[in-house]
């Protein structure tokens, strides 16, 4: 069932279905939308009333637009009077006829020169003919210096417009006329619009004009209408107070800012007028409620496909990792994008000419056809997008990357003189290609000139600091030209230098502290015997003899046990010692050292907890050097350890080798750190009281290194833990038997 079910999912047949139904989920969008929106719009889905709407307010504001209107035409005889023609409105008009007589005058004058000009000419070809020595007349005989009703540029502009009052008389008159003859139109045609208005009462006082298109009401009689709003300055009365509760109530309420309010506005609504807009208000609700459920769910549809073609589309099975394309997946990715992008475009075009037609039906179709080949398109981006040849599957990346590549083969495959010579003859070829961006090449070549040249005064200077003395110098080049890989290998030599330097530092250090160490270390017991050598010669109490004895015989075991260590850490350090590897069990091998030195666990009252994955863990190491390092570890801790704390051994597999982990609690403060306590002769608890010598860390890093391992520490607060790794010897091991 499985199997099926997983065949189906990437089936040509389910592919289809998605296909057609993620076109027909978008074309249904597309659709309940634009009709939605030619109806009304979406936000009527979210209107509580028809007050609380925006289809009030626009057609309140509509009417109050048209009182005003009225106010400021006041009547048909102030109109005809020219009352309603402000000084302004005159103004601008004066002002293009001015412009029009500057430019007609300018456009005259060049005229009447051009023919003067041609009248001169023929009268010198005339006299010239005739052998007449007379001279041409002047132009200046010709044009008089003023004209009425020209624009003379030697006169003042004041001048200038007395001149075109004068000539443009009969203009002015005509265009305050027009201006009348507008304004009594937009007069008669507002009050035609609000007479068209059925159930719609009104009454406006604006200084002395009072208008009304019922016989006059009182202000009670007006608030006995269904809805009214009842402005007398900034004094507001509205019903119902849905009106005022619309948050674009303040688009029809009086304004400060409004000059032109009338001072005293009654509008009251009837229900002729408000129960059909009432019904459409309710009609278009319920419309575009359905509408957004219905968009809702052809989203989700729209989604779900979409989404499923985007997860196949390419791929035979869920498993298959390979991207199949077809004959249309190799039109180039650009090509795809921009005839998307022009399918977008001829939908807008097209829908926007089919609305100012009124031609909806045409518009499903449309979408239906453009969407399909949108959809197409879109999986071939997708499919490259799989298969990441989204960039690389473009016209102008394969031109481009066809010819840098080129380019490059050759230059990289040559010497610096081929470098060189393809530079020398590239750089005039890029130039004649590109000559329709002559100055851009120009531009790239002097920018990249400049970048080698700067490159090349990096290394110079990075160079003079190295030779000064200055190894903290690193020299930044990006990239990988010649500058680049030689200021990598400058850097190189620098590195060098600088670790060469410091090791020799750190190895004269470690010199000076092992002179030291070794004087103080050995010259405390030595002094010791020597003054109890003296106090023998000298003493004569058997008991005090026998005292001193064995003080000796203390001093001197510590003092061998000074050079001993000392010989040792140096011989390991010189990697003088032999080392036979050999297949070792370390499990038993531990096992067996802890039981040799149980006395001194008792003794310290210490809890050893020995922990490993199975019984055998077989490692490539000399027995002989591995136990004298693991101890020396155990006896840093007898040393070191906290009386009656844990010991924890740990044994894990760690791929090629096996990983021993000791860790315990010191009963000094470890207040230095990990690379410290590897040094020879550092002590964790530093004052130098304790019986160590201080090189067994070091003793063990060598005898580890020698056996092809690696040791280190972590000091965590009190916590020790010393690591050891080496690697297995699986050659021999047999299969455990099951327990």
């Amino acid at each position: 069932m499985d199997i099926k079910s997983r065949s189906f999912s990437h089936s040509l047949i389910a592919k289809a279905l998605a296909f057609v139904l993620v076109i027909f989920c978008f074309t249904q969008v597309v659709t309940l939308v634009l009709n939605v929106i030619n109806r009304s719009h979406f936000g009527v889905a979210l209107e509580k009333s028809y007050y609380l709407g925006e289809g009030f307010i626009n057609e309140s504001n509509n009417i109050i637009s048209d009182l005003r209107s009225l106010s400021r035409y006041k009547s048909e005889e102030n109109i005809l009077a020219g009352g309603s023609v402000s000084e302004d409105r005159l103004r601008n008009r004066i002002d293009s006829l001015y412009w029009e007589f500057q430019v007609n005058s300018d456009r005259r004058s060049t005229v009447n020169s051009n023919s003067t000009m041609n009248s001169n000419s023929a009268v010198v070809e005339e006299n010239v003919d005739e052998g007449s020595s007379q001279k041409p007349p002047s132009t200046s005989s010709v044009t008089s210096p003023t004209q009425p009703g020209i624009y003379n540029p030697n006169l003042s502009d004041r001048e200038n417009y007395q001149i075109f009052l004068e000539a443009y008389k009969e203009e002015i008159a005509k265009e305050k006329e027009r201006l009348i003859q507008e304004d009594l139109y937009y007069y008669q045609t507002t009050l035609q619009r609000l007479a068209s208005y059925k159930g719609l009462n009104y009454f406006l006082k604006a200084g002395e004009l009072e208008l009304t298109n019922q016989a006059e009401l009182s202000k009670e009689e007006y608030t006995s209408y269904p809805a009214y709003m009842l402005f007398e300055g900034f004094i507001q009365n509205v019903y119902p107070q849905e009106i005022k509760e619309n948050p674009r109530f303040y688009q029809i309420a009086p304004d400060a800012y409004v000059q032109d309010y009338p001072d005293v506005l009654y509008i009251g609504f009837e229900d002729e007028f408000l129960k059909p807009r009432i019904a459409e208000w309710q009609e278009d609700k319920e419309v575009a409620n359905h509408a957004l459920y219905q968009i809702a769910a052809y989203l989700a549809g729209l989604m779900a496909s979409f989404i499923y073609l985007l997860i196949v589309w390419g791929r035979n099975s869920r498993h298959d990792q390979e991207v199949h394309l077809n004959t249309l997946d190799r039109l180039y990715n650009d090509f795809n994008i921009l005839f998307c992008l022009g399918l977008i475009s001829s939908w807008f075009i097209l829908g926007f000419n089919f609305y100012q037609m009124q031609n909806a039906a045409l518009i499903y179709p449309m979408t239906l056809a453009i969407a399909t080949l949108g959809l197409i398109l879109v999986l071939s981006l997708v499919k490259h997008i799989k298969n990441k040849t989204l960039l690389k599957h473009t016209l102008v990346y394969t031109i481009f990357h066809k010819l840098f590549s080129g380019i490059k083969a050759i230059y990289d495959s040559g010497s610096l003189g081929v470098k060189v010579a393809v530079l020398v003859i590239g750089y005039p070829l890029c130039i004649a290609i590109t000559f329709f961006m002559f100055p851009i090449t120009i531009g790239v070549a002097i920018w990249l000139s400049f970048k080698k040249v700067k490159e090349f005064k990096a290394i110079k200077e990075g160079v003079r600091r190295v030779k000064d003395g200055d190894l903290a110098t690193m020299i930044n080049i990006k990239g990988k030209g010649e500058f680049a890989q030689l200021a990598g290998d400058i850097n190189s030599i620098t590195d060098g230098l600088n670790k060469a330097v410091e090791n020799e530092i750190k190895s004269e250090r470690l010199k000076t502290e092992l002179i030291t160490n070794v004087s103080h270390d050995i010259r405390t017991p030595l002094t010791s015997i020597i003054t109890y050598v003296d106090l023998l010669k000298t003493e004569e109490d058997p008991e005090k003899i026998k005292d001193y004895v064995e003080v000796l015989e203390q001093k001197s075991q510590r003092l061998k046990v000074l050079t001993d260590d000392l010989f040792e850490a140096a011989k390991a350090s010189s990697g003088d010692i032999p080392v036979t590897f050999e297949r070792i069990d370390i499990v038993s091998l531990l096992t067996q050292g802890l039981g040799e030195v149980d006395e001194k666990i008792q003794e310290r009252g210490l809890d050893f907890k020995f922990n490993y994955p199975r019984e055998r863990m077989w490692v490539k190491a000399d027995g002989r050097l591995l136990w004298r390092a693991i101890e020396n570890l155990l006896s840093n801790i007898f040393k070191y350890a906290l009386a009656g704390s844990r010991v924890y051994i740990d044994l894990e597999d760690a791929g090629p080798g096996i990983r021993l982990t000791i860790k315990n609690i010191s009963a000094y403060e470890l207040n230095i750190s990990s690379t410290e306590l590897m040094e020879r002769f550092k002590r964790g608890d530093e004052s130098r009281s304790s019986q160590g010598s201080g090189l067994g860390l070091s003793i063990v890093t060598s005898l580890i290194e020698i056996q092809k391992g690696s040791f280190t520490i972590e000091v965590d607060g009190d916590l020790f833990k010393a690591m050891i790794f080496l690697y297995k010897d699986d050659s021999k091991e047999t299969p455990l038997s099951p327990q």
